[in-house]
């Protein structure tokens, strides 16, 4: 059964930075279209930048020009850079994913990434 893996969360002091990874596991399915959302405790999803198999990518306001999102279509993953991190980007971070495989496209969610920033 295929499943998605987050990885790269942690504790970081504000300004500090940390990197995402989003990647399939098992199955032989190709990681496509990607949204990384992020819930902090008491506050809704919110959806934090995409990525499109073209590398097309968006960004919420909140932290446009500190993070980034690509893909390496080699490894099959999909980063989330994340930079000059503040104390409001703590959050458990999730990773949503179109994989395919043929004809087939199957949404998946990671089990989500706990990043705390904090001094």
């Amino acid at each position: 059964q295929v499943q998605l893996v987050e990885s790269g969360g942690g504790l970081v002091q504000p300004g500090g930075s940390l990197r995402l990874s989003c990647a399939p596991s098992g199955g032989g399915f190709t990681i496509n279209h990607v949204k990384w959302y992020r819930q902090a405790p008491g506050k809704q999803l919110e959806l934090v930048a995409t990525i499109t198999s073209d590398a097309s990518t968006n960004y919420a306001y909140s932290v446009k020009g500190r993070f980034t999102i690509s893909r390496d279509s080699a490894k099959n993953t999909v980063y989330l850079q994340m930079n000059n991190l503040k104390v409001e980007d703590t959050a458990v971070y999730y990773c949503d994913a179109e994989l395919e495989r043929g004809p087939f496209t199957i949404p998946t969610r990671g089990q989500g990434t706990q990043v705390t920033v904090s001094s």
